[in-house]
Order: C-alpha cells, then sequence, then structure tokens
C-alpha cells in the first residue's frame, strides 16, 4: 500500500445502525469509504478499498448469517494508534464463525468472505455482547510501518552489530497477515 494517507491527530470514530439486509450491507461499504475519506483516507487508495472490502464481508455476514427479524446490525469504525478497527455487530450470538478459516471447495457458492478479510486485516476475531456479537478487524494505516518500527529498532543498534535487511521481496512473502 502507497502512502496517501493523512496522519490522523486523533481518534476518530463512526457508529451507525443499519437494516439487516442485503441492501444495508451496500450501505454500509460505501458510508464507510465517505467516511473514511474525511478522515484523510481517499477513495481508491490502497487502504479505502481494503476497508471497503472488508466492511463488505463483515457487513454481509451480519445481514445474512446475523439477522433477526426487525433488527438491524451496528457498523463502527475506529481510527487510532496506527490501525483502523471495523466492527460489524449484530443479535444473534449463537452463530459465531469460525476460529480458523478455510477456502472452502471450488464449486462452493460461498464461504469465502472470512478468508478474504483474514488476508486483508492485520488481525480479526469475534467478541461477545449482551446481546448477539461483534465480530471486527484490523488493517494497518501505514503498509510500511512494520518496516519502519523495524528500522528504528536497527538504527538504534552499534554499527557493527546491526544486520543486512531483506529485500521487500522476501519481507512481504514472509510477513504476517
Amino acid at each position: 500500500m502507497s502512502r496517501q494517507v493523512q496522519t490522523p491527530t486523533a481518534a476518530h470514530v463512526f457508529t451507525q445502525r443499519i437494516s439487516a439486509t442485503p441492501g444495508g450491507a451496500r450501505l454500509a461499504r460505501r458510508l464507510a469509504r465517505h467516511r473514511l475519506d474525511g478522515w484523510g483516507i481517499p477513495y481508491g487508495s490502497e487502504l479505502s478499498d481494503a476497508a471497503a472490502q472488508v466492511v463488505a464481508e463483515l457487513a454481509a455476514n451480519a445481514a445474512t448469517h446475523g439477522r433477526v427479524p426487525g433488527r438491524s446490525f451496528e457498523l463502527r469504525l475506529l481510527v487510532a494508534g496506527g490501525v483502523l478497527r471495523i466492527e460489524a455487530a449484530d443479535t444473534r450470538g449463537e452463530d459465531v464463525p469460525p476460529e480458523t478459516v478455510r477456502l472452502p471447495p471450488p464449486d462452493a457458492e460461498s464461504g469465502r468472505g472470512l478468508v478474504l478479510v483474514a488476508a486483508l486485516a492485520q488481525a480479526w476475531g469475534v467478541a461477545g455482547r449482551d446481546v448477539g456479537k461483534t465480530v471486527w478487524a484490523e488493517l494497518a494505516l501505514y503498509a510500511d510501518a512494520e518496516a519502519e518500527a523495524d528500522a528504528a529498532v536497527e538504527a538504534s543498534r552499534p554499527a557493527w552489530k546491526r544486520e543486512v535487511a531483506p529485500s521487500e521481496a522476501i519481507r512481504s512473502a514472509t510477513r504476517r497477515r
């Protein structure tokens, strides 16, 4: 991801209740992209696109698997500490996603949403609530935040103890998502 993100000066929070329908899931994605753009994460940036995909998957799951007739789901976005946290809370606590995700068979018509979330997010999980559950995912605001942290640690070492940094190709191939 390229550095197209402005440095946030304070935490940003957005919360919206949305109807648990396919149209509500589409609305969640649009609202998220609009809000992120207002926070300095521009439309079309890699982070905006990744966040939109994660919101789409979590919102679709909340509207499909977490739906209780007459109840909505809640979308929450939080930007703080170099992380974008995306949450989708629904009212069905008994239908919890698996702890680990696997690709479904090639002929399966569904089952790829959380695989995409796991691939795009630094971390994701499920938290219980009084009523229902919250499925969350976190994305790094800066693609090279890990590289910057490694460089800062390396620069603090005496020159004779410094290691040769691996190429970016090796780093990205071994980076945990």
